[in-house]
């Protein structure tokens, strides 16, 4: 059903308990997700955002619950990635009069995806659109996470309505942030901004300034997935500050993958070095682990580990998946180091090596490999490398 978030505006979103895997499968999301879509009732009613189309039906409904959507005037569309939009067809048929908003990029991306001759209007920063009582005002965001990203921001209420940021993948019973476990509500917001939006913390810092310089009340801030922060909600906006600066804990994280176990026994040799000067480390075998929640655990530490045995000379797939996703979030403030095992040829480690460099992570120290099944004197080398990097963390 609807919930009601303040006088007159809606929550008409939908809750997916069931989802496990986003963005195409790239994306793991272990506690579900929503999709927020919010209802504005006014002298003029305005929706902001829209659902998934898998589950227009029940978006639909909830919309029905409180007015016919052929009634609505504005459809707001923040950013046109499907998760948000692709019901859009379906409402639109409802409402064909409508007036669609959307930044001057979204008025490339609309049509792109949709294909349909929408009445349009295309809104920049600043600009406003009266709806009666209150006015919807618009701050562009390009690159957050998309080009055509925008926020929109309701007067008199003041709802903040930030589309992707500020949100997490996080289905709930309650739909509010002070009703919910804290721990999981963090645990799944820091995921999201390491997984989703670690690429553009420099932009993300200068548009929460921009926001901030437009001195406007915000009691609520309504993003599109996950819950709603209405109990200070000005401290998701803090933390993304300070995520954004990307300040590593002084710890290290060691990802390896292993296929006759000699990689994993120079992971732990490894490790056994950090531990012994101190250094807060973890350890994790890449094919067994979610390759989302280990890029939550290299952006929370300085020093990244990483190892693979040398696989038709080069590495194993599960740890080429985790160099893609270093590159592509392009994680600040780090320190790297590489290890492996080898038969005959032995090229992981410099692949590994490589990687690093075009991630923008130094190396403190040449790689180590090691071939064949590690012995005990090995092994030693390896704990000695290992109280070797313990100085690049400390």
């Amino acid at each position: 059903m609807s919930v009601e978030l303040a006088k007159n505006v809606y929550w008409v979103g939908v809750t997916d308990w069931g989802i496990r895997r986003f963005h195409g499968f790239e994306l793991s999301v272990h506690r579900g997700t929503t999709y927020n879509s919010y209802l504005i009732m006014d002298e003029k009613i305005a929706l902001v955002d829209a659902v998934w189309s898998p589950h227009s039906d029940e978006f639909l409904a909830k919309i029905r619950e409180i007015v016919d959507p052929a009634k609505i005037d504005y459809v707001v569309v923040n950013h046109c990635e499907p998760d948000h939009s692709s019901s859009l067809p379906m409402l639109m048929k409802l409402c064909p009069n409508a007036t669609v908003v959307v930044s001057k990029n979204g008025a490339s991306s609309v049509p792109g995806h949709y294909h349909e001759n929408w009445n349009f209007k295309i809104v920049k920063t600043g600009d406003r659109i009266n709806l009666g009582k209150n006015e919807l005002v618009f701050v562009e965001a390009p690159m957050l996470h998309w080009p055509d990203s925008m926020f929109t921001y309701l007067t008199n209420e003041a709802i903040l309505m930030p589309n992707d940021a500020f949100g997490q993948h996080y289905a709930t019973a309650f739909l509010f942030n002070d009703l919910v476990d804290q721990a999981e509500l963090y645990e799944e917001a820091l995921k999201y901004f390491a997984n989703i939006l670690t690429p553009y913390t420099d932009k993300i810092l200068k548009k929460i300034d921009e926001v901030l310089a437009l001195n406007l009340p915000v009691n609520m801030i309504a993003p599109s997935h996950g819950v709603i922060w209405r109990k200070d909600p000005i401290q998701i906006v803090k933390k993304y500050q300070e995520w954004s600066l990307q300040v590593p804990a002084p710890s290290a994280v060691i990802v390896y993958d292993t296929m006759w176990n000699a990689t994993e026994h120079m992971a732990k040799a490894i490790a056994e070095g950090l531990i012994e000067r101190g250094v807060d480390c973890k350890v994790f075998h890449a094919a067994a682990s979610d390759a989302n929640d280990l890029m939550v655990e290299i952006f929370k530490s300085k020093l990244v580990v990483l190892g693979s045995c040398t696989y038709n000379n080069g590495i194993l797939p599960s740890m080429a998946k985790i160099l893609t996703e270093l590159r592509g979030l392009r994680f600040k403030n780090k320190v790297g180091a590489a290890f492996g095992s080898y038969g005959w040829s032995g090229e992981s480690v410099k692949e590994i090596e490589e990687n690093f460099q075009k991630s923008a992570i130094p190396i403190v120290k040449p790689g180590i490999r090691l071939k064949w099944q590690p012995g005990v004197a090995d092994l030693k080398l390896c704990r000695d490398y290992g109280r070797e990097l313990a100085d690049s963390v400390r």
